[in-house]
Protein backbone atom coordinates (compact mmCIF):
# COMPACT_ATOMS: atom_id res chain seq x y z
CA UNK A 1 0.00 0.00 0.00
CA UNK A 2 1.25 3.34 -1.04
CA UNK A 3 1.92 6.12 1.34
CA UNK A 4 -0.60 9.36 1.10
CA UNK A 5 1.14 12.63 1.88
CA UNK A 6 0.11 12.78 5.20
CA UNK A 7 1.68 9.70 5.99
CA UNK A 8 4.73 10.45 4.72
CA UNK A 9 4.84 14.30 6.15
CA UNK A 10 3.91 12.18 9.23
CA UNK A 11 7.23 9.75 9.10
CA UNK A 12 9.57 12.87 8.56
CA UNK A 13 8.45 14.26 11.31
CA UNK A 14 8.51 10.79 13.46
CA UNK A 15 11.48 10.05 12.22
CA UNK A 16 13.96 12.92 11.01
CA UNK A 17 15.74 13.54 14.35
CA UNK A 18 16.59 9.60 14.36
CA UNK A 19 17.57 9.41 11.02
CA UNK A 20 19.87 12.61 11.10
CA UNK A 21 21.48 11.14 14.38
CA UNK A 22 22.06 8.17 12.77
CA UNK A 23 23.40 9.54 9.60
CA UNK A 24 25.68 11.93 11.48
CA UNK A 25 27.36 8.96 13.65
CA UNK A 26 27.69 7.24 10.53
CA UNK A 27 29.47 9.94 8.50
CA UNK A 28 30.97 12.08 11.18
CA UNK A 29 30.25 15.41 9.44
CA UNK A 30 26.99 17.31 9.92
CA UNK A 31 26.49 18.84 6.37
CA UNK A 32 27.00 15.03 5.25
CA UNK A 33 24.50 14.17 7.20
CA UNK A 34 21.85 16.56 6.63
CA UNK A 35 22.39 15.61 2.37
CA UNK A 36 22.12 11.84 3.07
CA UNK A 37 18.83 12.34 5.43
CA UNK A 38 17.44 14.12 2.93
CA UNK A 39 18.38 11.86 -0.14
CA UNK A 40 16.93 9.02 2.14
CA UNK A 41 13.42 10.87 2.11
CA UNK A 42 13.66 11.66 -1.56
CA UNK A 43 14.33 7.36 -1.91
CA UNK A 44 11.25 6.76 0.58
CA UNK A 45 9.32 9.38 -1.36
CA UNK A 46 9.93 8.03 -5.08
CA UNK A 47 9.58 4.53 -3.24
CA UNK A 48 6.47 4.98 -1.44
CA UNK A 49 4.46 2.46 -3.06
CA UNK A 50 6.98 -0.72 -1.90
CA UNK A 51 6.44 0.65 1.72
CA UNK A 52 4.91 -2.21 4.02
CA UNK A 53 3.35 -0.90 6.98
CA UNK A 54 3.77 -3.82 9.05
CA UNK A 55 7.66 -3.67 8.87
CA UNK A 56 7.86 -0.11 10.81
CA UNK A 57 8.60 3.28 9.51
CA UNK A 58 11.97 3.61 11.23
CA UNK A 59 13.06 0.32 10.13
CA UNK A 60 12.43 0.71 6.51
CA UNK A 61 14.34 4.48 6.41
CA UNK A 62 16.91 3.22 7.85
CA UNK A 63 17.21 0.56 5.15
CA UNK A 64 16.83 2.90 2.58
CA UNK A 65 19.55 5.38 4.64
CA UNK A 66 21.67 2.41 4.68
CA UNK A 67 22.20 2.13 1.53
CA UNK A 68 22.20 6.10 0.83
CA UNK A 69 25.46 6.09 3.35
CA UNK A 70 27.24 2.99 1.25
CA UNK A 71 26.19 5.05 -2.09
CA UNK A 72 28.74 8.07 -0.17
CA UNK A 73 31.30 6.37 0.82
CA UNK A 74 31.70 3.88 -3.01
CA UNK A 75 31.10 7.67 -4.30
CA UNK A 76 32.44 10.66 -2.44
CA UNK A 77 32.17 13.81 -4.14
CA UNK A 78 34.72 16.20 -4.82
CA UNK A 79 34.86 18.79 -1.74
CA UNK A 80 33.93 22.78 -3.15
CA UNK A 81 35.37 25.50 -1.10
CA UNK A 82 33.95 29.20 -1.37
CA UNK A 83 36.52 31.99 -1.27
CA UNK A 84 37.33 33.49 1.77
CA UNK A 85 35.35 36.29 1.32
CA UNK A 86 32.42 34.24 0.54
CA UNK A 87 32.21 32.18 3.13
CA UNK A 88 28.98 31.04 4.49
CA UNK A 89 27.76 31.52 8.23
CA UNK A 90 25.27 29.09 9.34
CA UNK A 91 23.63 29.57 12.35
CA UNK A 92 22.07 26.12 13.52
CA UNK A 93 19.50 26.16 16.29
CA UNK A 94 20.32 25.52 19.75
CA UNK A 95 17.66 22.60 19.80
CA UNK A 96 19.91 20.63 16.88
CA UNK A 97 19.30 17.36 17.37
CA UNK A 98 21.17 15.41 19.25
CA UNK A 99 23.40 18.75 19.62
CA UNK A 100 25.35 18.02 23.13
CA UNK A 101 25.62 14.36 22.35
CA UNK A 102 27.59 15.03 19.05
CA UNK A 103 30.76 15.48 20.39
CA UNK A 104 33.95 14.93 18.67
CA UNK A 105 35.39 12.43 21.51
CA UNK A 106 32.54 10.03 20.90
CA UNK A 107 32.72 10.71 16.78
CA UNK A 108 36.09 9.33 17.25
CA UNK A 109 35.93 6.53 19.31
CA UNK A 110 32.78 5.53 17.44
CA UNK A 111 35.49 5.33 14.30
CA UNK A 112 37.78 2.96 16.22
CA UNK A 113 34.73 0.52 16.77
CA UNK A 114 34.79 -2.33 13.75
CA UNK A 115 32.68 -1.70 11.52
CA UNK A 116 30.28 -4.23 11.94
CA UNK A 117 29.78 -3.30 15.34
CA UNK A 118 29.80 0.36 14.87
CA UNK A 119 27.12 0.18 12.38
CA UNK A 120 24.82 -2.35 14.44
CA UNK A 121 25.05 -0.18 17.80
CA UNK A 122 24.41 2.98 15.59
CA UNK A 123 21.07 1.35 14.47
CA UNK A 124 19.90 -0.17 17.80
CA UNK A 125 21.09 3.32 19.98
CA UNK A 126 21.12 6.20 17.72
CA UNK A 127 18.61 4.80 15.13
CA UNK A 128 16.31 3.53 18.03
CA UNK A 129 15.55 0.56 15.73
CA UNK A 130 15.02 -2.61 18.24
CA UNK A 131 17.29 -4.92 18.49
CA UNK A 132 14.62 -7.51 16.13
CA UNK A 133 14.04 -4.33 13.37
CA UNK A 134 18.24 -4.37 13.11
CA UNK A 135 18.48 -8.33 12.65
CA UNK A 136 15.91 -8.44 9.92
CA UNK A 137 17.49 -5.02 8.18
CA UNK A 138 21.03 -6.58 8.59
CA UNK A 139 20.16 -10.07 7.47
CA UNK A 140 21.20 -11.39 10.92
CA UNK A 141 20.00 -13.88 14.06
CA UNK A 142 19.23 -11.37 16.24
CA UNK A 143 21.39 -13.09 18.93
CA UNK A 144 24.18 -11.93 16.38
CA UNK A 145 22.72 -8.63 17.11
CA UNK A 146 22.26 -8.86 20.40
CA UNK A 147 26.10 -9.53 21.04
CA UNK A 148 27.14 -6.97 18.78
CA UNK A 149 25.26 -4.30 20.84
CA UNK A 150 26.81 -5.36 24.22
CA UNK A 151 30.59 -5.40 22.58
CA UNK A 152 30.49 -2.47 20.95
CA UNK A 153 29.21 -0.34 24.19
CA UNK A 154 31.87 -2.17 25.87
CA UNK A 155 34.35 -1.10 23.76
CA UNK A 156 33.16 2.39 23.48
CA UNK A 157 33.06 2.31 26.82
CA UNK A 158 36.46 1.33 27.14
CA UNK A 159 37.88 3.45 24.78
CA UNK A 160 35.98 6.35 25.99
CA UNK A 161 37.36 6.13 29.59
CA UNK A 162 40.82 5.24 28.87
CA UNK A 163 40.02 1.66 31.14
CA UNK A 164 39.46 -1.72 29.98
CA UNK A 165 36.15 -3.01 31.00
CA UNK A 166 37.32 -5.23 33.99
CA UNK A 167 39.59 -2.09 35.15
CA UNK A 168 36.76 0.02 35.70
CA UNK A 169 34.92 -2.55 37.97
CA UNK A 170 37.99 -3.51 40.09
CA UNK A 171 38.46 0.28 40.75
CA UNK A 172 34.98 1.10 41.36
CA UNK A 173 34.82 -2.07 43.81
CA UNK A 174 38.32 -0.61 45.53
CA UNK A 175 36.29 2.91 45.87
CA UNK A 176 33.41 1.49 47.41
CA UNK A 177 31.48 2.33 44.38
CA UNK A 178 29.95 -0.17 41.85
Amino acid sequence: MALTIADFNGMVADHGTAMYRLAYRLVGDRHEAEDLVQETFRSAWKSRNLFRADSGGRAWLATILRRRVADHWRHPRPMTLADDDQRLEIEHPADEPGRDELTDEMQRALNRLPGELKETLLLVVVGELTHHEAAELLGLPLGTVLSRVSRARTRLRELLTGLPNNEEQVKGNRTGTK
